[in-house]
């Protein structure tokens, strides 16, 4: 089997609430909502300094 690891993109802007952080995480959602592309998967990583950070990959398997 050949299991790799999903190639995770970076948004360049750290946050300091996850609330914010999540209205990016939304707003990048929505834009795949009503499209003929399926959407990337969308995730809020908490850093060790409690900012927040968001990143997404279009990779199928997970």
């Amino acid at each position: 089997m050949n299991s790799k690891l999903p190639r995770w993109i970076y948004y360049k802007q750290i946050f300091s609430s996850k609330f914010q952080a999540g209205c990016l995480k939304a707003k990048i959602e929505d834009n795949w909502h009503n499209g003929y592309e399926v959407g990337p998967l969308v995730e809020i990583k908490k850093l060790k300094s409690n900012r927040y950070v968001v990143r997404y990959t279009y990779d199928e398997k997970i």
